[in-house]
């Protein structure tokens, strides 16, 4: 269930008066004055839970939930704005119970640095591997130019401006990598990154909202088939990238729906692997994707008004052999507040008892993991939202899909029966695959 953060907030003062719960922040600082991405470090521990931390959090404003990650500790880097912030670190545990930790910071810009935000330092990834990263610099004219060593005096990228977002395809083995910034005056800032690429052929592509690559269509039933443009079959539908606010990277994606007559459907689709990939991995030679079992859907989703949408929905899909699997996952909001699955064989939504209550005019965090058996069934693993893990554990036969090859992600919002006007703004859109 949704939790409010006025009810929190006096939850942690009794927990905190009691010690019997703490949250132990140990960056950033209080009162401390950053540039750049902030680092967050904290740990948390319960003595009157006997199931344990389930998940930490981090609010940058009230009812601005930033993060989410499950277990007893944090670390992640946020990039946030010049300003002040009130920052507030919160766990939840297996019990109900919550306690906070309030951390006041300063965000200032003007200083000298290389910020990379992907992939993390002394991690293990798959290629292409994701490198994304911004840089600061305190000469009048500005970052010219940003790249990425993989070796000493081995330059692999270059990117014109102070932002850097590329999947460069590494072999198997252990980088002592380098993102380099050169300013305007003659200057440079580095930032080193150990990381190890794996074998295994997954790999992780973030910041997709951001990304090339996205289609969109209308649908309405019973025959769902998909026009285009819009406007189509009486449905009006939009999506707009780079938006700044509400955002948590600043550079969100806004969708819209609205139409003249009900229930109509918008669909938002990007084709990550094979056929038309928007990641630069078309796989021609077919040796990518039938060995690819185990998929991660994760995204945090602003909702303008809750009231309006009929339903919203996030797809995996694997083709390949002329078989397809289509791990569907809708999340019914009017009248059921319930996450539904999609049974390929029967075409059907399968409701699964779990409830599905996102948070308006807030920032929700979904991860969905799904697999697909050795025995190629489909299997529903789990649906996180808002740091509750609920386990679905259901497993499909697969459907068919003559000719076609790839994976692909699906975004979704339906309209109600007056087909109300909506946004939904997508952010920090990451999909993992091995």
């Amino acid at each position: 269930m949704s939790k409010s953060l006025l009810l929190l907030v006096c939850l942690s003062a009794f927990f905190a008066t009691s010690a019997f719960a703490t949250v132990n922040v140990t960056s950033p600082s209080n009162g401390g004055t950053y540039s750049g991405p902030v680092q967050f470090t904290a740990t948390a521990s319960t003595s009157t839970c006997s199931k344990g931390v389930g998940s930490m959090g981090i609010y940058t404003a009230p009812y601005q939930l930033a993060y989410v990650t499950d277990g007893s500790s944090l670390n992640t880097t946020l990039t946030l704005d010049p300003g002040t912030y009130d920052t507030v670190v919160e766990e939840w545990d297996n019990c109900g119970g919550a306690t906070t930790a309030a951390v006041t910071i300063k965000v200032e810009s003007g200083t000298t640095g290389v910020y990379v935000t992907s992939p993390a330092n002394d991690s293990t990834v798959g290629s292409p591997v994701t490198f994304k990263a911004t840089a600061t610099t305190t000469c009048s004219k500005g970052v010219s130019s940003m790249g990425i060593y993989t070796a000493p005096s081995q330059l692999a990228y270059v990117v014109q401006g102070a932002t850097l977002d590329h999947n460069l395809a590494l072999s198997p083995g252990t980088y002592d990598t380098v993102v380099e910034e050169w300013d305007g005056c003659g200057g440079a800032a580095t930032t080193p990154v150990k990381i190890t690429v794996s074998s295994s052929g997954g790999g992780t592509f973030t910041a997709l909202q951001h990304s090339g690559g996205w289609a969109d269509y209308g649908q309405r039933g019973p025959s769902f088939i998909d026009c285009s443009p819009s406007p189509c079959d009486d449905i009006t539908f939009s999506w707009t990238q780079n938006i700044k606010s509400p955002s948590l990277s600043g550079e969100a994606m806004q969708t819209y729906l609205s139409g003249s007559e009900g229930y109509g459907d918008a669909l938002f689709n990007n084709h990550l692997i094979g056929v038309d990939s928007s990641q630069g991995l078309p796989d021609t030679d077919h040796t990518l994707i039938p060995t690819l079992h185990n998929f991660t859907y994760d995204v945090y989703f602003y909702m303008d008004d809750v009231g309006a949408s009929q339903a919203v929905e996030f797809d995996i899909n694997q083709f390949f052999n002329n078989q397809g699997w289509i791990w569907g996952h809708q999340c019914t909001l009017a009248g059921a507040n319930e996450w539904d699955i999609w049974d390929n064989v029967n075409a059907q939504w399968v409701g699964t008892g779990i409830a599905c209550n996102p948070v308006a005019n807030s920032w929700n965090h979904l991860t969905i993991q799904v697999e697909r058996t050795s025995s190629n069934q489909l299997l529903y693993q789990t649906i996180t939202l808002n740091g509750k893990t609920s386990t679905v554990n259901a497993y499909y036969n697969p459907g068919s899909a003559v000719g076609w090859y790839g994976v692909t992600i699906n975004y979704q919002q339906d309209g109600n029966y007056e087909q109300s006007p909506y946004s939904v703004y997508l952010d920090d859109l990451t999909f993992t695959y091995n």
